[in-house]
């Protein structure tokens, strides 16, 4: 089955479920929801309907993501649901204020953690590709994150990811260059892809200050049902 045909799927299953389902945290200003990998943030060029689509007929009006996630990718998404509220969120993403953490699942093989990844990106927009450099070039831009590992499978390691910038492609760009792609993501150098064209990188925990009340929201994603995401399940806490 293609890529476009299984994405059409996709969608039409999230479609016709509750959207309820994914509801991590909602009010009068803020949605959030817990992304199935695959499915667009935003409208792209396929036809079907992305989260923010799916997401604003649930609210029964326009909202807006003030940051976004790669579509292979599952876990959080924010959405405001004001003018007021998109503004200010959107300040706190731009500002790092924001507190993330991803989980990933790595090749397993020796690698000392916790460790700082600092480099120089820069992301091919026609190739939807992220450059790695370990040292400043031109058109480039400063890239850092922290992880450690939370445990090991039989093949695989489980990282926890927390980014410092929010840079495209940052996570998963970064952790191949010094020879950890993340499972399932070809486009960045791991061997072989998932069926449904997912990797295993999950937007796990967030935490934003609330753009009305200034009260600190931390919401955490459960896991894709997945057979080896099910089997790591006693790593995270």
């Amino acid at each position: 089955m293609c890529f476009l045909r299984k994405t059409l799927i996709l969608k039409k299953l999230i479609s016709m479920q509750k959207i309820s389902e994914l509801i991590l945290y909602k009010d009068n200003q803020l949605l959030i929801l817990n992304k199935p990998a695959g499915l667009s943030v935003q409208s792209d060029q396929s036809d079907s309907k992305s989260l923010q689509d799916l997401a604003s007929i649930y609210c029964k009006s326009n909202v807006q993501a003030p940051h976004r996630l790669d579509r292979p990718t599952s876990g959080i998404v924010v959405f405001a649901k004001t003018p007021k509220a998109l503004s200010v969120l959107s300040e706190q993403f731009k500002h790092r204020q924001v507190k993330k953490s991803y989980l990933a699942l790595v090749e397993k093989k020796a690698i000392k953690t916790p460790q700082t990844l600092k480099h120089w990106l820069k992301h091919l927009k026609r190739a939807n590709k992220t450059l790695v450099f370990d040292q400043e070039e031109a058109n480039t831009k400063p890239s850092e994150l922290e992880f450690s590992v939370l445990g090991n499978t039989d093949k695989y390691q489980v990282l926890k990811i927390n980014p410092i910038t929010g840079r495209t492609h940052q996570i998963r760009a970064q952790l191949a260059h010094i020879g950890f792609p993340i499972k399932g993501d070809v486009k960045y150098g791991f061997r072989r892809g998932e069926r449904d064209r997912s990797i295993f990188l999950h937007a796990h925990e967030m935490e934003v200050t609330h753009p009305i009340s200034g009260e600190k929201i931390l919401v955490k994603a459960p896991l894709p049902e997945n057979n080896l995401w099910n089997a790591i399940q006693t790593f995270i806490q």
